[in-house]
């Protein structure tokens, strides 16, 4: 008879207190264990840069022996559906921006999409293959457990043949070691019953005590062997690893069996002190992750606020939708370099924040669609006006066309805003058939005198007294250069193909004198068109009227290119360097544009003033 045999009955209840304790806590450290793998792997998620690289990894899974976790998988999903949705969003922008009807916008069908719903379909067969070979896996172990118990209750049922079934007692704990998962709401229960009944035949044993402390021996060296694992996972660097580890030593403690009594408590003392190292590792891992998670829900929040309150800012025209675009274009990128939001708010926050960027871009896209039909409106009743006013150009009715171009002219000016380069090209046209006209009645009513010749020789004299005089430094410039500018003036008319080119060289000695003396052209423009009134009003009766109308056309005309200036820079890309460039020459330009419009104000009110002073006279 085998030694183990002979061995007599011994107590354990100590035994029963020690390893009970264990299988609590080695039951709570499980469901902590599987709650922690579904944080780690909703957590711990590789970064993806585009679809691409998304669609090569389901691809991965899908055409390998891998096995699919839920949790990856519906990250792929969600990152693969982000990427999508901003190229979709970018198109669309990129289609409005240039010009397209947001109406007749059509989506392209996207091959990545389709591949990336292939792939998907593939791993869902495999993880729902694989879910019913796990359960079923799981309840076949159920039935192999449940025997194994049913085998040690029978032995328990005949006392004085316990020490004759030791081997075979022996061989079932170690068929049980072999058996893995069962179903999940079973677990515990057959736990328990499997322990209840081990030890209640450990209670029947009688063996001696040779067999009985050589059990005890192998026993603790194997613990022993289990506590100095779990104390060197404290050097693990990888948290998660080392608790998944711990988990597995945990589930070789349990399954190990009793050491002699005086140690019991010592062992495990010993072991549960290593397992809380590495638990308590893993808690902080973990809660420095929430913490970071909340971190960015609060940035996240915060963006999601600057957005709402951009969107809800009123735009008066295209400049004040181009400024608001370019802020959540930044905002956006901002976005992304934000990591992920605790994951039941995760999906929430980027919802919010997707629905105050649609709301904004969506009704960007009404105010273009509705300004491009003004457009053409004011495109066409433009047109209408040149073709009039071209009927009217080579006419020889010189008063009654007059009045009818000026008319024309009057009317140019209600019609609105049109994009800058047709505005252009119209006006140009429009201005050329009214220019024809009006050249050539000038050029009929001029007459020609015998004194434009002398004039001509008199101011350029004038102008080379004014050039010399830029080169003196002496005091009294001033005075100097205000007399031989009263002097020019005094002057009469040139010949009229000289007239321009005169014009020129006057001005530039002027310009590079004034520079000298430190007064604004503007202040000289107009200092100079204030002298030119009194001349004026001796050409006409109506000669200032008439001034003063061409100045008011020419102060609609300038008003019209900023407006139009300033509505065209909402067309313009300011994402790129170009874009930029652009737009900043085009604000220099309605700068250039406002300043010249006041200087013309300010001589519709020189006029005004000397009509004024002419009537008190009168």
């Amino acid at each position: 008879m085998d030694s183990q045999e002979k061995a007599p009955i011994e107590e354990q209840n100590v035994e029963q207190s020690a390893e009970q304790s264990v299988v609590e806590t080695v039951e709570e450290t499980v469901v902590d264990a599987a709650e922690a793998a579904a944080e780690e792997a909703t957590v711990e998620r590789k970064q993806y840069d585009n679809k691409k690289e998304v669609l090569e990894r389901v691809r991965e899974i899908a055409h390998s022996d891998e096995t699919p976790q839920k949790e990856e998988i519906d990250y792929l999903k969600t990152i693969f559906y982000k990427f999508h949705i901003a190229e979709r969003e970018a198109q669309l922008k990129e289609y409005i921006d240039g010009g397209g009807d947001p109406e007749q916008y059509q989506i392209t069908p996207d091959d990545a999409e389709e591949a990336f719903k292939a792939e998907m379909g593939i791993i869902k067969e495999k993880r729902q293959k694989l879910f019913r070979e796990q359960e079923q896996e799981k309840q076949d172990n159920l039935e192999k457990k449940l025997a194994i118990i049913e085998k040690i209750k029978t032995m328990i049922t005949s006392p004085e043949e316990a020490n004759k079934s030791y081997k075979e007692f022996k061989a079932l704990q170690d068929e049980w070691k072999e058996i893995k998962n069962v179903p999940a709401e079973r677990a515990n229960e057959l736990w328990r019953n499997y322990q209840l009944y081990v030890e209640q035949f450990y209670d029947l044993l009688k063996l001696n005590s040779e067999a009985r402390e050589y059990d005890f021996k192998k026993n603790l060296e194997l613990k022993t062997k289990l506590c100095e694992a779990a104390e060197k996972l404290a050097e693990e660097s990888d948290v998660i690893s080392a608790f998944h580890q711990l988990q597995k030593l945990h589930q070789e403690y349990r399954e190990t069996g009793p050491v002699a009594r005086e140690l019991r408590e010592e062992i495990w003392i010993r072991f549960k002190a290593a397992s809380t190292v590495i638990n308590k590792r893993h808690q902080q891992h973990f809660e420095a992750l929430r913490a970071k998670e909340e971190e960015n829900l609060v940035k996240k929040t915060a963006l999601c606020e600057k957005v709402e309150a951009i969107a809800a800012e009123e735009n008066k025209g295209s400049g004040d939708w181009e400024r608001h675009t370019k802020e959540i274009i930044d905002l956006q990128a901002e976005w992304k370099t934000i990591g992920f939001a605790p994951q039941k708010m995760n999906v929430k926050i980027f919802e919010r924040f997707r629905a105050a960027c649609d709301d904004f871009f969506g009704r960007k896209a009404e105010h273009f669609r509705g300004l491009k039909d003004t457009f053409k409106e004011n495109a066409e009743k433009k047109r209408a006006l040149i073709e009039k006013a071209k009927a009217l150009q080579d006419s020889t009715e010189w008063k009654s066309t007059s009045d009818k171009l000026i008319n024309l002219q009057k009317e140019w000016k209600t019609i609105g805003m049109v994009p800058k380069k047709l505005g252009d090209q119209l006006w140009e046209e429009f201005l050329g058939a009214c220019n024809k006209f009006f050249e050539a009645r000038n050029a009929a009513g001029a007459s020609t005198r015998s004194d434009e010749r002398e004039n001509l020789e008199k101011k350029r004299s004038i102008i080379e007294q004014l050039k010399a005089i830029a080169e003196e430094k002496a005091d009294g410039l001033q005075e100097k250069v205000q007399k031989l500018v009263e002097e020019y003036q005094g002057i009469g008319h040139v010949p009229f193909k000289e007239k321009d080119k005169l014009y020129e060289e006057y001005h530039a000695a002027l310009d590079k004198l004034y520079k000298e003396l430190n007064i604004s052209v503007a202040k000289r423009r107009l200092s100079k068109f204030k002298d030119n009134l009194k001349q004026v009003a001796e050409r006409g009766e109506n000669a200032l009227d008439n001034e003063r109308a061409r100045l008011m056309r020419h102060y609609e005309q300038l008003k019209n290119e900023v407006q139009t200036y300033e509505n065209n820079l909402g067309f313009l890309n300011a994402s790129s360097k170009k874009g930029n460039s652009l737009i900043d020459e085009m604000n220099r330009k309605v700068e250039k544009l406002k300043n010249e419009v006041q200087l013309v104000r300010e001589k519709i009110k020189a006029i005004d003033a000397e009509n004024r002073e002419k009537q008190d006279k009168e």
